[in-house]
């Protein structure tokens, strides 16, 4: 096998297939990407066994053949050389890395023993905009939870109606809801669980220009971008019913510039150290909302804020880190808080955007 690349482009390519890279040693096969090379392009795929990429690009291909080779050095190799074309050539167990005066040779592993593609027979495939679709999965990615033993939260529910498109991700602390209506109908009605992470990945991946190819079958799903095809498991489950943790009525709102807000609920944090909360106290006849934060044998932190407050008086603490997440996953604009009693969530809004919401478990005060 030969083929001449530019650098660039094999770079971009690599960065893609690396996302699906393995780190089992167990399985040394799957610390590699698959090299195919035919016609006028490569194409390259790497697999964790749960994850499996394939990126395609554009080369000089002078001797079709297939091979395995290191992925991470390899990157690493390709990334240190500069801007310039590169010749591959694989002979037997061994590839050869040419650009310019440098030259590399590399052990390589049999094409045969990498685990197949996976050929997936979708039931429905809608495109969604992916500058949308980028927006809307940093705003409730942060609620996603890390814990495996509840697989469902550590997805992404996706429902796409008409033009209406919502995510939904929840840890059991915390719940954040986004829902974006764009100007075209979709097409087809799809409601599915993301993995967090894949999704994350794969809108990373693609970039702001292209629309984002979802596919969904019984128990994968397809992204498909430009010359890429990503393919993760579909978490299977009932996402939990959301709409019932919302709280139906308010005792006290105040509004805020969010960031304003930011800015002093960071501030005051450095004081919430070893999981000490944050307070907030609401003065609804001052118009002030008071921030404090205290921690034995460290010291203590307050702030007060001129708001829009209406509703009774309240005290309220919330983990720092997750009200910061949550404001910081806001829309622009003016963020208005909701608060039924110091035991049940508070509600994190923004005033004129209906379609963004952060709900978050209080903290009981001592």
């Amino acid at each position: 096998m030969r083929f001449n690349v530019a650098r660039g482009e094999l770079l971009e390519s690599l960065s893609i297939v690396g996302k699906g890279l393995s780190s089992r040693s167990t399985l040394p096969i799957l610390s590699g990407l698959l090299f195919i090379a035919e016609g006028e392009n490569v194409i390259i795929q790497s697999t964790d066994l749960e994850v499996s990429i394939k990126n395609s690009l554009k080369a000089s291909v002078e001797e079709e053949g297939q091979a395995v080779l290191p992925g991470k050095l390899l990157t690493d190799i390709i990334r240190s050389l500069p801007e310039a074309a590169i010749t591959i050539i694989i002979e037997k167990d061994s590839a050869s890395i040419e650009c310019g005066t440098a030259s590399f040779t590399l052990h390589t592993l049999p094409a045969g023993d990498f685990p197949k593609f996976p050929e997936i027979s979708v039931d429905k495939t809608i495109n969604l905009p992916l500058g949308v679709i980028s927006g809307m999965t940093k705003q409730v990615l942060k609620a996603v939870s890390k814990d495996e033993t509840r697989p469902i939260l550590t997805g992404v529910l996706l429902v796409v109606e008409e033009t209406l498109i919502r995510m939904v991700a929840t840890d059991s602390y915390r719940l954040s809801v986004r829902e974006v209506n764009i100007e075209n109908p979709i097409g087809e009605n799809i409601e599915v669980v993301l993995p967090g992470k894949a999704l994350d990945e794969a809108v990373k991946m693609a970039s702001l220009e292209d629309a984002l190819s979802l596919g969904v079958a019984e128990n994968q799903v397809v992204f498909s971008f430009k010359n890429t095809v990503f393919i993760t498991r579909r978490i299977e489950g009932n996402f939990p019913n959301y709409r019932q943790l919302i709280p139906k009525e308010t005792e006290t709102t105040f509004s805020i510039s969010r960031n304003e807000l930011i800015d002093t609920v960071k501030r005051v944090s450095l004081m919430a150290q070893q999981n000490t909360p944050l307070r907030i106290k609401v003065a609804t006849e001052d118009q002030t909302v008071s921030l404090s934060a205290t921690t034995q044998d460290v010291g203590t932190a307050t702030e007060d804020l001129m708001a829009n407050t209406q509703g009774s008086d309240v005290e309220i603490a919330f983990n720092h880190t997750f009200l910061t997440d949550g404001l910081l996953s806001a829309p622009d604009g003016d963020v208005v808080v909701q608060i039924v009693s110091p035991l049940k969530p508070g509600v994190l809004k923004v005033s004129g955007d209906e379609g963004f919401l952060y709900l978050l478990m209080p903290v009981r005060l001592g």
